[in-house]
């Protein structure tokens, strides 16, 4: 399967040293990169062959979209016409299946998919919608590619894409903010950045594996360290006093909404 990747920033040399980690063959996989600079060090880092424009590119049998969302419906027009029914797979934030297909003159083998920036270190998640005209061995190209940098969830209606953004997309940003907050009050405490750095996020990283290990829901977890007239009960009334979780709720569904909101704007005609 020839794979060509439009596009070589950040996620795309994440998703190409997953690819090869997994097996796939670096001979098997272009990339088209206007910048010389990031051509030379994918040639030299993954061993892939790359392109300054889209026509000098071979036909793909896969085709993944990994530029801007701005940058989209003039980037893509050089193979309106020319993929035959490869498998599109756009990991362009924002961008519906119906904008993606009109930008290529129709296309309908498009999976949109919505990872994360833990996928720079194969720590992602996933979240891929396929159009219908997308058949089940094209489903599992995509998912393997995916899967290259963490786990995949398939969202069969393409409506809870905007939430997916929200939720796991921009997940990252509410993590860290809380790992912010913990560095924030331990050095009020009087530890060391360096002590309040690793006291926060090997607090979050053991609390995360803990919740993924378990089948239990958070909620339960949550109960079992909160003991009555403890600290943590404490710590969690101060918390629902300043509105933290509704906070965090909020800002989900307000992510939802933007993501919409972008959605219509980047894909207008």
């Amino acid at each position: 399967m020839k794979i060509v990747f439009l596009g070589g920033g950040n996620m795309a040399n994440a998703l190409i040293g997953g690819m090869l980690k997994q097996g796939f063959a670096a001979a098997d996989i272009d990339v088209i990169e206007l910048n010389a600079e990031s051509r030379a060090r994918l040639n030299a880092t993954f061993g892939v062959t790359c392109h300054a424009s889209a026509e000098a590119a071979p036909s793909p049998d896969m085709l993944v979209l990994a530029v801007k969302p701005q940058q989209m419906r003039e980037a893509v027009a050089p193979f309106v016409g020319r993929i035959g029914q490869a498998l599109v797979v756009s990991i362009a934030a924002g961008l519906d299946i119906a904008a993606l297909s009109r930008f290529l003159g129709g296309h309908r083998n498009i999976v949109r998919c919505m990872p994360n920036t833990p996928a720079l270190i194969g720590a992602g998640i996933t979240g891929l919608c396929a159009a219908p005209e997308v058949g089940t061995e094209q489903r599992a190209a995509a998912d393997r590619v995916l899967k290259a940098v963490g786990s995949t969830v398939w969202i069969e209606d393409e409506g809870k894409m905007d939430g997916v953004t929200a939720i796991s997309g921009s997940g990252p940003a509410y993590v860290f903010l809380f790992i912010e907050a913990l560095q924030q009050a331990a050095a009020e405490l009087g530890f060391s950045a360096e002590q309040g750095r690793q006291l926060a996020i090997e607090t979050v990283q053991g609390a995360a594996a803990l919740a993924a290990q378990s089948s239990e829901p958070a909620a339960t977890l949550r109960e079992r360290v909160t003991s009555k007239g403890g600290t943590t009960e404490a710590a969690l009334r101060t918390m629902a006093e300043k509105g933290v979780k509704d906070g965090i709720v909020a800002g989900v569904h307000a992510a939802e909404a933007r993501g919409r909101e972008l959605g219509k704007l980047l894909g207008a005609d």
